[in-house]
């Protein structure tokens, strides 16, 4: 369930940064104003002279809101995933050995045992 739902959020979050990118790039910027003082303007936009601005503004900023949402869920359904074992060995348990290592004399060095 984890899963879909995380997949379900990271395509949202994609499908409208992408559209949030594409609103950003069709505005007009603040030196457009000027422009549309003196006979270039978009009077005969399909959305009438300011509607434009005012719709893809309020769109941009939606889309915007949205985005942040789902960032905040993404990061909330990415800290809450189990965390997988790093390795299979984990949580392998050492058998203790059968029989006990042959224990040699502090005072006895190899140097001693060779004859000359």
């Amino acid at each position: 369930m984890g899963d879909y739902l995380f997949s379900l959020v990271l395509t949202v979050h994609v499908l409208v940064g992408i559209a949030v990118i594409g609103l950003v790039l069709v505005q007009h910027g603040k030196g457009a104003d000027m422009g549309a003082a003196f006979g270039s303007g978009s009077s005969g936009s399909l959305f009438g002279a300011s509607g434009s601005a005012n719709f893809l503004s309020r769109t941009t900023g939606v889309l915007a809101t949205v985005f942040f949402i789902t960032s905040l869920g993404l990061s909330f359904l990415a800290s809450n995933k189990p965390a997988a074992p790093g390795s299979v060995m984990e949580g392998a348990q050492i058998a203790p050995a059968t029989e006990p290592a042959p224990v040699v004399p502090a005072d006895s060095s190899p140097a001693q045992s060779i004859p000359k």
